[in-house]
């Protein structure tokens, strides 16, 4: 599971980054309030990689997922993006707890052979 939340933690940080050099062309937010918050959103991304297997974190990528819906008040393609995102983020868990439960299935199977 860990290893398709990051990769779609990862691919959330690149737009991140695209939609704030957006936001700062479209949006009447000033520069240092655009690349705050798109900064603190991309670090929370790369931060989130690293603490995946801890308590809270998917909690953490589903308010990440929520905050990149939101976006689009500013950029109306983040609507767009941050939907697909979040539809990767559900599918990265579900489909992650499944290959984890496959893994240790095979795993507890070579075990007993």
């Amino acid at each position: 599971m860990r290893t398709l939340c990051a990769a779609t933690l990862v691919g959330e940080f690149l737009v991140i980054g695209f939609a704030s050099l957006v936001a700062m062309r479209l949006g009447d937010l000033p520069a240092s309030t655009v690349w705050t918050v798109g900064g603190v959103a991309m670090v929370l991304c790369l931060l989130l990689c690293g603490v995946l297997g801890r308590p809270g974190a998917l909690r953490m990528g589903w308010a990440l997922q929520i905050g990149l819906i939101a976006s689009g008040f500013v950029v109306p393609a983040m609507f767009f993006l941050g939907t697909l995102f979040a539809g990767l983020w559900w599918a990265s868990v579900h489909f992650g707890r499944k290959i984890d439960e496959a893994k240790a299935r095979n795993a507890a199977a070579a075990d007993t052979a």
